[in-house]
């Protein structure tokens, strides 16, 4: 089969031939349709993220947002069949016995594999998965339109969760590139009223047809006094890395708000602790999320209540995607297709 490969930290991927994985016990292995491209896969490829350095498989097929067809099953797999339409998310297995599985929280799991990361992930032809790690796609989902909900749209779902929104609440979601625009729709979806924030006319656009209710441009006002003249912020999600924009977040909420931390930065931040105290805020920080999550995401999908914004690029582009993607010249997510 065809893979980009990842031979060491901070190299291009390189397209080359491997061997076609065979599927053991409990596993499935997927012919891949088509497969996002994600900013963690940017982070992990460059080498930028020190807690994933010494558990990166070298060399590795990055990857983590993988549909396809079931092309073999492996011995024990039962619930699945040759053709099945399905997708495999960040989370390769988990162990389902520490506290945090059995609490329902595992993406906390200390014994999880991770696809595209620990284990090989789907910029190839094929790939080998976890069956209980592996989802039905619904009938009128296209691959490609699954592919990036399998991270980008599970993460934010996840954190909209964790942060309690309620409709008639109002978020403001800091950085609409392709995680933001995709808690826009999922938090209208809820029934909230929502806010875009960013610095580029052209994502303020995008957030608009997502259907936020406002827009600001936080290049060319005090973003944190126009969300307080709405009446601030219940929840404040912030999927961009900047620092600036967390800072003003915490800045835009109303007392009692939540500050939602999905973007990660590679600077400290500093919040104030008086600001924390005084207004009773919340920090709740969520990390990709469940398989639970991941049915949830993709049946809101099946009913058209939350559509990515998507490019698609041979998967042979892999590389130059990644260059583009750290210039910062993407709007919207890109799927390689096969």
């Amino acid at each position: 089969m065809k893979a980009a490969v990842l031979h060491a930290l901070a190299e291009p991927l390189i397209v080359e031939e491997l061997a076609t994985p065979q599927p053991g016990a409990g596993e499935v292995l997927i012919k891949v349709a088509a497969c996002g491209v994600c900013h963690s896969d940017l982070h992990l490829v460059r080498g930028e993220w020190d807690l994933l350095k010494p558990i990166t498989k070298l060399p590795l097929v990055p990857g983590h947002e993988v549909t396809g067809t079931i092309a073999a099953l492996g011995e024990g797999v039962e619930g699945f069949a040759i053709g099945d339409r399905v997708g495999v998310p960040w989370l390769h297995s988990t162990c389902g016995q520490c506290e945090f599985c059995l609490a329902g929280r595992e993406t906390l799991c200390g014994k999880q594999q991770v696809t595209g990361c620990t284990v090989d992930g789907g910029f190839a032809e094929f790939l080998k998965a976890k069956a209980s790690h592996t989802a039905k796609l619904p009938d009128n989902l296209s691959f490609v339109e699954a592919a990036p909900l399998l991270c980008a749209g599970l993460t934010v779902h996840r954190a909209l969760n964790d942060s309690g929104v309620a409709a008639g609440q109002r978020v403001a979601v800091f950085g609409i590139g392709g995680l933001g625009h995709l808690a826009i729709q999922l938090a209208k979806a809820r029934g909230a009223e929502v806010i875009g924030v960013d610095v580029a006319d052209d994502k303020l656009a995008l957030a608009k047809e997502c259907g936020a209710d406002h827009t600001v441009n936080a290049a060319t006002s005090q973003a944190y006094k126009e969300i307080k003249k709405l009446g601030g912020a219940h929840v404040a999600m912030v999927t961009s890395g900047s620092k600036a924009a967390y800072e003003t977040a915490l800045r835009s909420l109303r007392k009692g708000g939540t500050l939602s931390v999905v973007g990660m930065s590679p600077e400290p931040i500093s919040l104030s602790t008086v600001a924390m105290v005084s207004g009773e805020y919340r920090i709740i920080a969520s990390a990709v999320g469940t398989r639970t999550d991941l049915r949830e995401v993709l049946q809101l999908a099946a009913e058209g209540k939350v559509r990515c914004r998507i490019e698609t690029r041979p998967f042979d582009q892999a590389d130059a995607v990644l260059n583009e993607m750290q210039n910062g010249s993407l709007v919207g997510r890109v799927v390689l297709t096969f």
